[in-house]
């Protein structure tokens, strides 16, 4: 599904990954630890075709990325805060978003705004969502094509707990659905009862969270 291979990335000067190996089978979740500015979105943009490797490659779905095209196809993504018009609601921003890609109706919009706990009916603009109802937009806008493979870059940053659990239910209802989905967040307890997997990002390093890990970086 995922593989990364002796990847290096320099950026501004500054080495953020030096050969890095990694691996994500089809139909897991994976989670990425770290601390803010430790490199996580820059991994996730590796993945999915929006910055180049230095040097390596990076195969998505069996196509290596910068052969043919740079966005790996069937991938869905959250990174940073989507763009949305602020006076129209989630359902119009998506019909807007929905007619340029020109694949998807009404009724496939509206089903993927309910599987995220989002009314398609709300009339609420996206201006006055709470911060938990804009990151369940931008998730919906990430899987309304059925992608199969989700990057997710901080969704639960800045919920609170109830909308994180929410969250996480949603993204193991994707799960079970057979989609593979990779994550990223700075507090490792959002991550370890949902991921099959978990990873540690310190210093160029991509490593296992292991207990040995988790006790060196989390424990005072």
């Amino acid at each position: 599904m995922i593989e990364l291979n002796g990847v290096t990335k320099r950026l501004e000067g500054r080495l953020l990954y030096e050969n890095i190996t990694l691996t994500v089978q089809r139909g897991e979740i994976v989670g990425f630890v770290g601390s803010n500015g430790s490199g996580k979105s820059v991994l996730f943009k590796l993945i999915c075709g929006l910055m180049r490797a230095d040097e390596g490659t990076v195969y998505v779905n069996g196509e290596r990325l910068g052969d043919k095209n740079d966005f790996p196809k069937d991938t869905g993504v959250l990174i940073d805060s989507p763009g949305y018009i602020e006076l129209y609601s989630g359902f119009q921003n998506l019909k807007m978003i929905a007619s340029i890609l020109n694949k998807i109706d009404d009724k496939q919009i509206e089903e993927t705004m309910k599987l995220v706990g989002l009314d398609p009916y709300n009339k609420t603009k996206v201006k006055n969502y709470s911060l938990g109802m804009k990151q369940k937009l931008g998730i919906a806008q990430a899987i309304m094509e059925n992608q199969q493979l989700l990057i997710l870059d901080e969704p639960f940053n800045g919920l609170d707990f109830k909308t994180i659990k929410e969250l996480q239910q949603i993204i193991r209802r994707l799960n079970e659905e057979g989609k593979t989905i990779l994550l990223t967040s700075h507090e490792h307890e959002y991550l370890e009862k949902l991921c099959n997997r978990m990873y540690m990002i310190d210093e160029g390093k991509v490593m296992p969270f292991t207990d040995e890990i988790k006790q060196k970086y989390f424990t005072l």
